[in-house]
């Protein structure tokens, strides 16, 4: 009698105990479980993605604003330069004077959007559409208008590139533009992402992601993955 009691008693302690073991596996289940999570979610965030917003009309990609012919600007939009780009254009400049070009203190900066319709109807009379759209953005669609681009004139007041006397500082301001945050906009041989044809004098400004598109050695819309070339 006394042993099957002694097994009653052992069994039954066997048993609580088993018991209060299980919440302990369940516990450790739960934490690989959440760490599991923990991992997946990190992976998640350190993979590159794409950032796309709207803000009252206006394309904004990884933190770049977008005007092209497939991302106009709205009619209203009326900002004027912005203060760190003209900055950063000034310090350019000077620079490039420093180094001997012979740079204006002139320039082509912000356009509104009325000033863009006058702009463009003048280059439709005189060479048609389909020409004056390689070259000239319709109304709403000129980076002019977000106050982020400028047109370099040289000394004589014509756009940097149009001289053969240019062609040193052309070369320079390619490969040192993204010094100052800006990125040389239409490149050669881009026409079909950017949607015109080449323009060495005309820089965008887009801050510190320069220099990364710069050695990227891709057009704005190639390096955000955003739709360009022509009007739909």
């Amino acid at each position: 009698m006394m042993s099957i009691s002694v097994l009653v008693i052992l069994s039954g302690v066997i048993a609580i105990w088993f018991l209060w073991q299980k919440p302990s596996v369940k516990m450790e289940q739960s934490s690989q479980s959440m760490s599991e999570t923990t991992k997946v979610s990190s992976t998640n965030v350190s993979n590159t993605t794409t950032t796309v917003a709207q803000e009252q009309g206006v394309t904004i990609v990884n933190g770049i604003l977008v005007v092209n012919k497939k991302h106009p600007l709205p009619s209203t939009y009326n900002k004027g330069e912005d203060p760190q780009a003209k900055a950063a254009l000034e310090r350019l400049k000077a620079d490039m004077k420093a180094q001997g070009f012979s740079i204006s203190d002139q320039y082509s900066g912000f356009r509104s959007y009325e000033y863009q319709q006058e702009v463009y109807g003048n280059y439709v009379k005189r060479d048609g559409v389909e020409m004056a759209d390689t070259y000239s953005a319709r109304p709403g669609h000129s980076e002019h208008q977000s106050g982020l681009a400028f047109d370099i004139l040289n000394g004589s007041g014509q756009l940097l590139g149009d001289s053969p006397d240019d062609t040193q500082a052309v070369e320079w301001l390619a490969t040192h533009a993204h010094e100052y945050g800006f990125i040389i906009r239409f490149q050669k041989g881009k026409e079909a992402f950017t949607g015109y044809q080449a323009e060495p004098w005309h820089i965008r400004y887009v801050g510190e992601q320069a220099g990364e598109i710069y050695e990227s050695g891709k057009s704005l819309e190639e390096y955000l993955n955003v739709s360009g070339g022509n009007y739909e």
